[in-house]
């Protein structure tokens, strides 16, 4: 009998869900920073009492975690070199001629994660083709070790490694067998693409976190091994698949975005259930939102994205990282984003979170700065004594005190129109990151379904559905622990990438079919680390571009593919983005791409809904401030599981949970599905 336990840690809360024959069980608990294992261990007792379950019938556990992207964010991870080609010491410091802010004189660059006294070089050189232009010299190699002690990690990126690593190897066996303690990092393993600058970044960020996120990890096995749960560990990478927890201390850097990549999976299973064939997921927790474009139930995936963006929305502002990844926009807007007024006299919230500790103002753990949890309770969305489930009592008096004195007072407005003023700036927002977002992949967002989940977003969803133009909105049953319930419908899978440039007209179907191959043992291999006997599915695409052009568009592909039916699938995808193909454009591949995954599951039907719904029970209402109106208005009190299935409920009202709270607006109605799920329209149903 399979009882599976899934883990995410978030910036605020720590979510846990046990799923067991007889169904869900899950808790937040706020994320223990000093000990993040603290966290889910205590999740697990309680999920496992109110389960009536021992710890070691727990069969395996399922993480995620955004411990890896807050290392790199806050610049917290091991003490690192970085070894390269001769002449390219500076390569991540000087990164691309872009600039993402093109009329800012005082354009200041994030920093690089290794520091220029902490790089050094050898004469080495592969060509684009790799054959060896310059041997490597054994000499400055063995010169090289001594200056390496006292490092805790090393990453080593050479010139067109991607093509041939035999050099990148031999140092990274020297680099092993002259300091045995020295965990190293070869580009040619974690990110086998072209590019040098974000290859080399990937592979300094991957060295950077490796050691906190193995002594983290082999730590949270031991712990859960001595509370009896023995079952193997996995987690969740970026790019939404499972994999091995060995895996994962080897190659962190693709647990980057992971907790989030949990929620596009979860976002994805509702879609397919609902046969929804284009969906825009939100996601908002405690300290991030996050935004994705699902079409026909898959997440759109990217090969590179950037983390600790220094310029909100700016592409080339933050640090990038060349993995498989679920693609979506993350921004600072969660219920623990604080507010302020800045020297413009204008309302700021976010990127700067209370966290769990001390937390919003209204947790009574010592935060005075607002929060936008602080803003809701002001607002009438959060009941203070029932706020997650009970445990946490909110202090209202001490959120508007915070409100009055960081908002209100320079504003010269009371505590309501200050945390109106924060909610509508965390809304718009998160409303200008989701159109960026669209218009940056081509979508209008007018025909897309919503589906909200995470701690917060099903207070601010139906706010952002006006601002967006979007009619329908989901939230789905364990909407507040979407993420983690995610982890448990996830594949196993993974993605192995490698730049093998050509034109494509030159390419022949076998030469296609034996790179694709070669890819599709290695991604296969990490899924069978696993342990998994379920059969595995492969799936191949080919990023192209027309030769001179920067960047490139993923085309799927099929077996049996050559030169010419991949050239033809190009113009079709080109065409169907930017409208028109380039005629006599010269279409080259440059990286190839082969998924090895597990087969999805089939999305059950949903069953029919009762002919004659039940009468909506009597129930208390509370004022409740409505943004679009800038009115107060008494709404409906609800719990989630008191409205009868097909029952129609109009807004105003505050459908309630023990791990969210759903608000409907004026304007808005809502009827219980046969799943659960509560499905929100603007306008009667």
């Amino acid at each position: 009998m399979t009882m599976t336990l899934s883990a995410d840690i978030g910036g605020t809360f720590t979510d846990v869900v046990l799923e067991t024959p007889a169904g869900l069980t899950s808790t937040k608990v706020l994320t223990t920073y000093a000990a993040p294992e603290d966290a889910i261990l205590q999740g697990m007792d309680q999920v496992c009492a109110r389960a009536g379950v021992a710890p070691d019938q727990i069969t395996r556990l399922i993480h995620g975690t955004t411990l890896a992207t807050n290392a790199l964010i806050e610049r917290r991870g091991a003490r690192t070199a970085l070894v390269t080609t001769q002449g390219f010491r500076d390569v991540i410091e000087m990164r691309t001629e872009s600039r993402f802010e093109q009329y800012e004189l005082n354009l200041t660059l994030p920093l690089p994660l290794v520091a220029r006294d902490a790089r050094f070089t050898l004469p080495e050189r592969m060509a684009a083709d790799g054959s060896v232009l310059t041997a490597l010299d054994l000499g400055a190699l063995a010169d090289l070790m001594p200056h390496l002690a006292g490092f805790e990690s090393v990453a080593v990126g050479f010139l067109h490694s991607y093509v041939n690593p035999a050099h990148e190897r031999a140092v990274g066996a020297a680099i092993a067998a002259a300091h045995p303690g020295i965990s190293v990092s070869l580009s040619s393993d974690v990110s086998p693409q072209m590019r040098e600058y974000e290859r080399f970044n990937t592979t300094c960020a991957n060295a950077y976190v490796r050691p906190l996120m193995a002594s983290y990890l082999l730590r949270l096995r031991e712990r859960l091994a001595g509370r009896g749960m023995a079952g193997p560990v996995f987690l969740i990478h970026s790019g939404g698949g499972i994999m091995s927890l060995d895996d994962a201390a080897r190659y962190p850097v693709r647990l980057v975005e992971s907790g989030p990549a949990g929620g596009a999976i979860f976002a994805a299973d509702i879609a397919r259930r609902h046969g929804l064939t284009r969906v825009l997921s939100f996601d908002m927790g405690g300290t991030t939102a996050k935004i994705c474009l699902i079409k026909d139930y898959t997440p759109r995936t990217a090969r590179v994205f950037e983390v600790a963006r220094s310029w909100r929305f700016k592409k080339g502002s933050g640090m990038p990282i060349s993995i498989p990844v679920i693609d979506m926009v993350e921004i600072g807007a969660g219920g623990g984003s604080l507010a302020h007024v800045d020297g413009l006299g204008r309302i700021t919230v976010g990127p700067e979170s209370a966290g769990s500790e001390p937390g919003p103002a209204a947790y009574g753990r010592g935060g005075l700065r607002p929060a936008v949890t602080d803003a809701d309770l002001v607002l009438g969305r959060l009941d203070p004594g029932a706020f997650a489930g009970g445990t946490i009592a909110l202090d209202v008096a001490a959120a508007r005190a915070a409100l009055d004195a960081a908002v209100g007072g320079p504003l010269g407005v009371d505590a309501r129109t200050a945390a109106a003023g924060v909610s509508e700036m965390v809304d718009e927002a998160m409303a200008n990151a989701a159109r960026v977002h669209a218009v940056e992949n081509g979508e209008d967002l007018g025909g897309y379904t919503m589906i909200a989940f995470g701690g917060a977003a099903p207070l601010h969803a139906a706010r952002l559905c006006e601002k967006l133009g979007i009619t329908r909105l989901l939230v789905p049953q364990g909407a507040g622990v979407g993420s983690a319930i995610g982890f448990l419908r996830a594949p196993f899978a993974f993605e192995a990438t490698r730049s093998v440039v050509a034109r494509v007209l030159e390419l022949t179907a076998r030469g296609i079919a034996a790179v694709l191959a070669d890819l599709g043992a290695e991604a296969s291999a990490f899924v069978r680390a696993c342990d998994t006997v379920a059969p595995i599915e492969t799936r191949a695409r080919a990023f192209m571009r027309y030769k001179g052009q920067g960047w490139e568009i993923p085309v799927a592909m099929v077996a049996g593919m050559d030169g010419a039916a991949l050239a033809a699938a190009f113009d079709r995808d080109y065409a169907a983005m930017f409208g028109r193909t380039v005629p006599g454009g010269v279409v080259e591949v440059t990286v190839w791409s082969v998924l090895a995954t597990t087969p999805a599951p089939v999305a059950a039907p949903l069953p029919p809904a009762p002919s004659g719904a039940e009468p909506l029970p009597a129930a208390p209402t509370r004022p409740l401030f409505d943004p679009g109106s800038q009115e107060q208005h008494d709404a409906l009190i609800l719990h989630r599981d008191a409205l009868p299935v097909g029952a129609v409920l109009a807004g105003p009202a505050i459908l309630t949970e023990d791990e969210t709270t759903i608000i409907l607006p004026r304007g808005f109605s809502a009827r219980r599905l046969t799943d659960g799920t509560i499905d929100c329209q603007r306008g009667a149903m």
